[in-house]
């Protein structure tokens, strides 16, 4: 049994809270919230020791392994402290506002050598593994083109001032768009060369973008685009359209996986399941407690994390200078 802590007591740790209770192998030893009334209603409610200090925690025998749910500019000092006291670490994604950060927690957990996995929870839906089944299966080829959208309401109840700015990592972009981000590099099954993009704040007042168009090149072999779109009224609209060499896809996170061929649709079997996030998140941290477990490399690395990172900083630098950039 691993006893894991959480470091960011808050809205998305409840959320990973509930998760690991259904995991084997997981138990929840600790949780860190830098204010007390809320530390005691969340101990309360889910159990495990209190800590208002993450070091404390860290220092804490019975704690083998973190999630940082923080907001994205804190990730970095912790997640460091993490790897330097031992602790296996799961990131949410961000892994951290830059590149560079992102370089410095990776060496950080090398050198301690523990296991470090971003939270890239898309990647556990069932619609979204049951599209990745069907592109291993290998009769659809390579992708060649592809398309990804994650629209949705901006200004939802667990929004904080930290998200609005993008000196502190906030922005639709690096919060919500970043998913429909990485499904296309995952389901591109390559890294990106190059990046141009729109960013923008359109529907809100605050100095972080809402809105953002990007486009990907994979070199000479395939092409992409991402919509991140935080609106201010609407409805919610995630899904990926895949062009591959023998059929095509089309992956709806609300009404499952359809594959094209011969001009006709045909659905996917057992492509959808209610409470789609929630069971994805319990999917999540049976890959990390696996990993943990058996010294393996998690599904979702590090250098996964890292790259998304490098695909939203060329975005960000494409969009000022109204020029493609080339991913670092």
């Amino acid at each position: 049994m691993i006893g894991i802590g959480i470091i960011g007591a808050g809205h998305f740790g409840a959320a990973h809270a509930r998760a690991m209770h259904e995991v084997r192998g997981a138990r929840l030893v600790a949780s860190c919230r830098n204010d007390a009334a809320g530390l005691a209603d969340f101990t309360t409610e889910f159990g495990g020791k209190g800590y208002l200090d993450y070091r404390e925690l860290l220092a804490d025998p019975d704690v083998e392994a973190v999630v940082v749910a923080l907001p994205h500019h804190l990730h970095t000092d912790v997640a460091i402290a993490c790897a330097a006291a031992g602790k296996h670490i799961m990131i949410e994604k961000p892994v951290a506002p830059t590149v560079a950060e992102c370089r410095q927690i990776i060496d950080a957990a090398k050198a301690a050598d523990v296991v470090l996995m971003p939270g890239h929870t898309m990647r556990f839906t069932l619609p979204y593994l049951a599209a990745r089944r069907l592109i291993d299966e290998g009769g659809l080829g390579e992708m060649r083109y592809g398309s990804s959208r994650m629209i949705k309401l901006w200004m939802e109840g667990n929004r904080r001032n930290w998200h609005l700015d993008p000196a502190t990592g906030g922005g639709m972009l690096f919060t919500a768009g970043i998913h429909a981000l990485d499904r296309l590099l995952a389901f591109a099954g390559r890294r990106a060369s190059h990046v141009s993009a729109i960013t923008a704040t359109s529907f809100h007042e605050q100095k972080a973008d809402d809105a953002a168009l990007l486009l990907l090149r994979f070199g000479e072999e395939a092409a992409g685009q991402v919509a991140s779109i935080g609106y201010a009224d609407g409805a919610f609209i995630s899904g990926d359209e895949l062009v591959f060499d023998r059929g095509v896809l089309a992956v709806d996170f609300f009404k499952g996986v359809t594959l094209g061929r011969g001009l006709k649709w045909q659905p996917v079997e057992n492509s959808i399941e209610q409470d789609v996030a929630g069971r994805a998140l319990v999917r999540q941290w049976q890959a990390f407690t696996s990993a943990v477990r058996d010294g393996t490399e998690p599904p979702v690395t590090a250098e996964d994390g890292m790259h998304v990172v490098a695909c939203i900083e060329a975005a960000f630098k494409a969009s000022r200078e109204r020029r493609e950039v080339a991913v670092g």
